[in-house]
């Protein structure tokens, strides 16, 4: 493998009429764009901080803590992208935690699997939005906990996918337990960067939701070959913003 060589940039984002300035450092040299994942981690972090920001002047607190893991029973989506590294992740685990975790994934998958539920899923682009809805819901009825769960907490927290950290609530922490559309409410953010990772990350259809289901991450990338093209950091940043912003982005005059 060819070292890596590296570009370091200023960006400023305005979300709101706000204007946040970041550093980034990305790759020089073509990568997959699973190497951009940390970038596009750390721009969700600074929208969710907006959000977060606003919810609070509203006199609203987060409900979200460490142990409180009803979330993590929800439907997970993660986008192509995601599911390779999610399996990167797994592999650098250490023994025993790798097989462990593994398992987890094995099992989990194939309790949806032989309760029907995968198949739903793999067909929602035939079902109406409701019915759509109710498969999503139907999984957190069966109560699976993610495969990354432990003690009620995220074991890979600094990694976790875009969704959950988009995932944030100011209801009661308990409401989480029986959730509803009319006793969860969620921070609102300006911009949900899943789904521009979603766009910019798929290689073909593979569902009808085009996503793929989190613990079928590993199953994913064992199966389906990575053929992402390979692009410069600052590439994938343009098409990422390009995404976001829904039109051009503007760039500084170079000295």
């Amino acid at each position: 493998m060819e070292k890596d060589e590296w570009v370091t940039g200023q960006m400023q984002l305005a979300v709101d009429g706000a204007v946040f300035e970041m550093q980034l450092t990305v790759q020089a040299n073509p990568v997959k764009p699973q190497r951009m994942l940390p970038i596009f981690q750390q721009i969700t972090d600074l929208y969710v901080e907006f959000g977060t920001a606003a919810a609070r002047r509203e006199g609203r607190e987060i409900s979200c803590k460490k142990g409180c893991g009803a979330c993590c029973r929800h439907f997970v989506a993660v986008s192509e992208i995601e599911a390779y590294d999610i399996a990167a992740i797994v592999e650098r685990m250490p023994e025993p935690q790798r097989g462990a975790i593994r398992e987890r994934f094995r099992k989990a998958l194939a309790h949806f699997v032989e309760n029907g539920w995968l198949e739903k899923f793999e067909n929602c682009a035939e079902y109406e939005n409701a019915e759509t809805l109710k498969v999503l819901s139907d999984y957190f009825k069966e109560g699976v906990p993610c495969p990354f769960l432990v003690e009620e907490s995220c074991s890979i927290h600094e990694e976790r996918p875009l969704t959950c950290r988009e995932y944030l609530v100011t209801s009661p922490a308990e409401n989480c337990a029986a959730p509803t559309r009319e006793n969860i409410d969620l921070v609102r953010l300006p911009v949900r960067p899943m789904g521009n990772i979603l766009a910019l990350g798929q290689q073909k259809p593979i569902n009808g939701l085009n996503v793929v289901p989190l613990i079928a991450s590993l199953k994913f990338a064992e199966t389906k070959p990575n053929d992402f093209p390979e692009k410069t950091g600052e590439q994938w940043m343009t098409e990422f913003l390009q995404s976001v912003t829904k039109g051009e982005i503007s760039r500084a005059p170079k000295a």
